[in-house]
């Protein structure tokens, strides 16, 4: 496996063959360049880590008033002039 480097004409003309090229393997990522120079990378996805339920416990605190409009917003929301 290593890198494989394509100039933007093939890249558009064979981006679906590329793809296919990085997610069986056969190669780890493919560069694209413009006029010589590396603008774009195909990589696989990085894993999703697993969720943990109550990671944020303790971390957020919701201010009292936070479900509480202020007359003036709310009358903008309504089209009034404060």
């Amino acid at each position: 496996m290593g890198c494989m480097r394509v100039n933007m004409h093939d890249a558009k003309t064979n981006l679906s063959r590329l793809v296919a090229a990085v997610e069986s393997g056969e190669t780890d990522e493919v560069e694209i360049a413009r006029a010589g120079h590396v603008v774009a990378r195909i990589v696989p996805p990085r894993p999703r880590s697993q969720r943990r339920p109550g990671y944020w416990a303790g971390r957020i605190h919701i201010h009292p008033d936070f479900d509480e409009l202020p007359d003036d917003i709310a009358a903008a929301f309504n089209g009034e002039q404060p």
